[in-house]
């Protein structure tokens, strides 16, 4: 009898082949698979009680704490949807997420109890908020409530097309679209990942990247896959990191190219001392060859670059090494490890194609769009047909990314057809931006791009036409900005022009301002 590739038989796996070794780890707190599962098993009792059905939603906005991780894995074995929101949002992107998902409950992190608290009553289908990791008046206790609960909870015969996950993106427009992620999506990713990436049951895998972000790009099932440790960081700083190597013994590691110029930046004495030999898995945008370069010869750290997107679970391709890339200096290895790479075994089919859909040379100079079919590819966008058709158009879904392909069949993004700005690993909407500067009484005209910027990797840029005879200051409008949008989407620079360049028919051409380093800069 067959049973379905689901990311929730990994768990069933470990709980009975490493019932006493350790899984979690999270400040003091350690947990065995036995006791992290038992915790599991009650919450799902407790959301049951609570009357979590099968295709119900639960929300999380946290840090990574052992709280959110369990929710991982107690939300699916009900037959539920997990929805992981960006923690780094403002208020009224919480509402839309919780609105647009339909989130029955959600559960919040201390931290994130007063942002959402002040827009409880906008909430409209959120039944129940539940403190995790924190108590406060007239929230649901997370602990008292698991502590109440069986270990029993009703059984769901779930399908490999069911949902697993919505994973919301920060976007190519406005408002965020909601990733459809099914069990098969994750699964095949997770195995994908330990095919190319061996890891074994006494691997510790510290928790340098978001939970929320793809759901850890699957690493919150693909570590229990294998047994081995999760150990959790809730606040991720250099110091911090480097701490928690040493301390746990880490062997792997996830970061996006901002949190590794971090970690190469950060102070020297406790740099020098760190463990050598962590395993790195890089993705979110494109890393400098420098910091690849860096990080391998000054820490001793194996650093490979995936490449994906939230609708493909997330994983496509990954810079696969070869033996002659063994021969090459240290710099011509790491300009080849700054690449995308080839197809994981078990991602489908990715191909760089033109506007007719027909491959590209493999010059290393053709451009094409980054396309690609198969388990892993996201089973639409919640609630929003259109999108998804446009999507899926051709029997393929569109990455948006643009790309060469060299003659060893390795790809490489060049640039993005959207005008999605990638700052620290997080999608930022220019559009969106845009619209929150234009509501400055000062702004007449402004065009958001991203530049290059030594430690996110490139960041938003404004470009301002100022109403006549009204002015503003760098400093003004970068304040005015952080009251109305998420801190990461703020501008690190304002630059003041005449007029915007533009087409004969009034489209402003971003590609002229990315090119520009004139005007006032803020710092």
């Amino acid at each position: 009898m067959e049973t379905i590739l689901s990311p929730l038989d990994f768990f069933r796996r470990a709980r009975k082949l490493h019932p006493q070794r350790e899984a979690v780890v999270d400040g003091a707190l350690r947990l065995t698979y036995t006791q992290f599962g038992d915790r599991c098993d009650r919450w799902s009792s407790a959301l049951a009680k609570l009357g979590v059905k099968p295709g119900d939603r639960v929300g999380t906005i946290a840090p990574n704490t052992h709280e959110h991780l369990e929710q991982y894995y107690a939300v699916p074995q009900l037959g539920a949807v997990l929805v992981p929101m960006n923690y780094r949002l403002t208020a009224d992107d919480f509402i839309y997420l919780a609105s647009h998902s339909g989130c029955k409950v959600l559960c919040v992190h201390p931290d994130y109890f007063g942002l959402v608290d002040s827009v409880r009553s906008q909430m409209k289908t959120v039944e129940h908020f539940v403190g995790i990791g924190g108590k406060k008046e007239g929230w649901l206790d997370y602990e008292a409530l698991l502590a109440a609960a069986s270990p029993d909870f009703p059984k769901h015969e779930l399908a490999e097309t069911d949902l697993l996950t919505i994973n919301y993106t920060s976007g190519t427009t406005s408002r965020p679209k909601g990733v459809m992620i099914t069990h098969r999506n994750a699964w095949t990713n997770s195995v994908g990942v330990l095919v190319h990436w061996n890891m074994v049951p006494s691997d510790r895998y510290l928790w340098t990247l978001p939970m929320f972000h793809a759901n850890g790009w699957t690493f919150t099932w693909t570590i229990t896959a294998v047994g081995a440790t999760h150990v959790c960081l809730p606040k991720v700083e250099a110091a911090l990191i480097y701490e928690a190597i040493n301390k746990e013994q880490v062997t792997h590691l996830c970061a996006a190219p901002t949190v590794l110029i971090a970690i190469a930046n950060g102070p020297e004495e406790k740099r020098k001392a760190v463990r050598r030999g962590v395993k790195v898995f890089t993705a979110g945008a494109p890393p400098a060859a420098a910091t690849i370069e860096r990080m391998e010869g000054e820490l001793g750290w194996d650093i490979t670059q995936v490449y994906g997107l939230t609708e493909t679970a997330p994983f496509i391709s990954i810079c696969e090494p070869l033996s002659a890339h063994a021969e090459l200096s240290a710099g011509e290895r790491a300009k080849i490890k700054s690449r995308q790479g080839v197809e994981l075994i078990t991602s489908g089919e990715l191909d760089v194609v033109d506007e007719e859909m027909k491959p590209v040379p493999h010059d290393g100079a053709t451009l094409g769009e980054i396309v690609a079919r198969g388990n892993v590819v996201m089973k639409g966008y919640y609630n929003d047909p259109e999108a998804t058709a446009k999507a899926f158009a051709g029997g393929w879904f569109h990455s948006g990314d643009a790309a060469i392909v060299y003659p060893d069949g390795y790809i490489e993004i060049r640039d993005r057809f959207k005008d999605v700005i990638i700052s620290g690993g997080e999608n930022i909407s220019s559009i969106e931006v845009e619209g929150a500067l234009l509501r400055h009484p000062a702004v007449l005209e402004v065009a958001v791009v991203g530049m290059p910027h030594e430690k996110w990797g490139e960041s938003p840029n404004a470009f301002i036409v100022a109403h006549a005879g009204k002015t503003a200051t760098p400093e003004e409008l970068k304040a005015f900005c952080r009251e109305n949008l998420a801190h990461f989407k703020v501008p690190t620079a304002f630059h003041f022009v005449n007029e915007l360049p533009k087409t004969a028919t009034g489209k402003i051409q971003k590609f002229v301002l990315r090119g520009s380093r004139a005007g006032i800069t803020a710092q």
